[in-house]
């Protein structure tokens, strides 16, 4: 039955992955990303990586995606003009991803991997990092936490002084 799962969020990152590189429209693209990173979402909490997985629903679905969505609807007034893909270097591109992609299934078919009963069941590691970033790391999460901060205020105020000086 997980094998069924990890297939099914493998495909929910890999097909709309070639929308998102094919696709003309700025808008199906950016939703076909947001199908993307939500089958990598889910291939973290199989992975046993909760939290990350926890962190790119939140970060990159709920934050920038939504961001790029808006932008895109705010910015575009009346109808949606479609992407131009007039690049001139395609045909090397096309070419240089397909070196790398054999060399990539070269390599894994290749190697030699761990048996997954070996490595036994993959525990949830939400709890480990929640008792680390309040207990051990404390100090540092705080002072990340206020650089930050400092960062945005400092950023408020250079936008501030832009807008106002124009």
């Amino acid at each position: 039955m997980k094998d069924i799962i990890f297939n099914v969020f493998l495909l929910l990152t890999v097909i709309p992955c070639f929308w998102v590189a094919l696709s003309s429209n700025i808008v199906h693209a950016a939703f076909s990303l947001l199908i993307t990173l939500f089958g990598v979402a889910g291939l973290y909490v199989l992975l046993g990586a909760d939290f990350i997985g926890v962190v790119q629903v939140i970060v990159y679905i709920g934050g920038i995606l939504i961001l790029i969505i808006f932008g895109v609807m705010m910015t575009q007034r009346g109808k949606l003009l479609p992407l131009s893909i007039q690049l001139p270097g395609k045909l090397f591109a096309a070419v240089l991803t397909g070196v790398i992609l054999v060399a990539l299934i070269l390599t894994s078919t290749k190697s030699l991997w761990p048996v997954a009963s070996a490595l036994g069941e993959p525990q949830p590691a939400s709890a480990a990092i929640g008792d680390l970033l309040l207990g051990k790391y404390l100090i540092p999460f705080e002072v990340a936490s206020v650089l930050l901060l400092v960062a945005l205020v400092g950023a408020v105020l250079i936008v501030r002084r832009s807008v106002g000086g124009e």
